[in-house]
């Protein structure tokens, strides 16, 4: 294909981005570099003291705590993802596409909805705490809502999705030789999981990981329904800044380091994956085929 029928190929993707994803960004940049006027909105005075501020002890540790609860999203999606992709790319070829499109199947509904749900089942009158109430296994209400397990619940539910179908991805191309071949050498189920499963499954958990801890770090929705605003994220703080204290400047700041830490995220997963598949076509097997 020469270059003229690519570059018009490409030019109404590239331009759909530059349009309504490069522009915001540079638009949320050049906000931030100017102060608060007196009654809210900008000031148009130059400025460096917005990203000053973003590393004072209160934002610091908001931006600390977002990292924290995304991170233990992230840890526990994997745990339960990898099994039920495993699972999955197990299973009969003509089952597969159904158990696929279960996985998917709360996309169907709105987010908020969802979210909502999970408010009905966690609060003290919740079909958790009457259930558990009625076995006789609890005397009083559990703490299960407003609070950082229900924030992580929530994200997790969301989004463990996402890494069922990334490592669904990458165990369905490895092929039933390699464990075969671990086991005629003697290992066990478990070492050769260990061993070859696992290692060449790993561009799939990094990508999972990414998608969960990008989606969790910059969520505003969760927080403030599950968590009942008492454990505030990044996104709760960006919002909070355009809408409450109406300092566009301050909220565009913080706005801008998200976006670069899910840039840098995505940014390593690629080089990541680049590497991987290039070891794999160092030994002479075809990226995406099994070593």
């Amino acid at each position: 294909m020469n270059l003229s029928r690519r570059t018009i190929l490409l030019a109404p993707g590239l331009g759909y981005l530059a349009l309504f994803l490069v522009l915001p960004c540079l638009i949320i940049f050049a906000y931030s570099l100017f102060e608060r006027g007196t009654y809210g909105g900008i000031d148009y005075t130059l400025t460096a003291g917005n990203y000053l501020r973003a590393g004072s002890s209160l934002f610091a540790r908001i931006f600390l705590d977002s990292v924290r609860i995304a991170g233990t999203a992230t840890l526990v999606a994997l745990l339960i993802g990898y099994p039920a992709a495993y699972a999955i790319a197990a299973a009969p070829r003509n089952r597969q596409m159904a158990l696929l499109v279960l996985v998917m199947l709360p996309f169907w509904s709105n987010y908020l909805i969802r979210t909502y749900a999970w408010i009905v089942l966690l609060n003290n009158e919740g079909l958790i705490n009457r259930g558990l109430e009625s076995m006789g296994v609890i005397q009083e209400p559990l703490p299960l809502l407003y609070n950082e397990f229900a924030v992580v619940l929530g994200l997790v539910y969301n989004y463990v999705p996402f890494v069922i179908l990334a490592l669904y991805s990458s165990i369905s191309r490895l092929g039933p030789e390699l464990r075969e071949a671990s086991f005629d050498l003697g290992g066990s189920s478990w070492t050769t999981f260990r061993r070859v499963t696992l290692p060449l499954t790993v561009p799939g958990i990094a990508a999972g990981a990414v998608f969960v801890f990008v989606l969790s770090i910059g969520n505003f929705v969760t927080p403030d329904l599950l968590g009942g605003g008492q454990r505030p994220m990044l996104g709760n703080l960006i919002y909070s800044q355009y809408l409450s204290a109406r300092d566009w400047p301050m909220g565009s700041a913080l706005g801008f380091i998200l976006v670069l830490i899910m840039l840098a995220l995505l940014f390593g997963q690629a080089v990541f994956a680049h590497r991987a598949a290039g070891e794999v076509e160092a030994r002479g097997v075809p990226a995406g085929a099994p070593r």
